[in-house]
């Protein structure tokens, strides 16, 4: 609970802490409008993807297919090379009594060419392998592809995308290979 003192003597206003916190935000959002038309140029543009993914992975040495999902997050954070931009990925594969995870990050380039936009990109990171309780996490470097079809929604846009991933685990090298679409919103 937040007393605010009253303009009056003897008074007091009762305000909760999600009303302060809503006016908090609100008043933030407010202010914020006019910063925004200042620093445009210098805050980073970038896009947010959330899909789905299939996936034919290596659960240590045998082949199998996978369904899961994918995220990431782009960057675009210099002005002055507008095609280039900075990756955090992540994507969940299960199957049963396997679940692989991956988190990587690195550069990615891209262009326009209408309401497509392709792109390269090779990232680096760790894939999280837990089979029936053994636990692997290698090395992981993916290089992949894809491109974007801008929708008829504002902002947002439509992604096909396919990578290589290689990893090296127990004496062996793991070749694997993953496809993944949805949905991309750009800021």
């Amino acid at each position: 609970m937040l007393f605010l003192p009253a303009w009056s003597a003897g008074e007091e206003y009762f305000v909760s802490k999600i009303a302060a916190a809503v006016l908090a935000v609100a008043a933030l959002f407010l202010l914020s409008i006019p910063a925004s038309a200042q620093f445009n140029g210098l805050l980073p543009n970038g896009n947010v993807y959330v899909g789905v993914s299939y996936g034919q992975l290596t659960n240590v040495v045998n082949k199998q297919s996978y369904k899961g999902w994918d995220a990431a997050f782009e960057a675009l954070p210099l002005t002055r090379f507008p095609h280039l931009g900075i990756v955090l990925e992540g994507a969940g594969f299960y199957r049963k009594g396997v679940t692989q995870y991956i988190g990587v990050g690195g550069p990615r380039l891209s262009t326009t060419f209408g309401k497509w936009r392709p792109f390269v990109q090779a990232e680096v990171g760790v894939r999280h392998l837990n089979s029936s309780g053994f636990v692997y996490n290698p090395l992981l470097i993916d290089v992949g592809g894809g491109a974007d079809y801008r929708l008829w929604f504002k902002n947002f846009s439509w992604r096909f995308q396919g990578d290589y991933m290689h990893t090296h685990y127990a004496s062996a090298n793991q070749d694997d290979y993953r496809a993944s679409t949805g949905i991309v919103w750009r800021f």
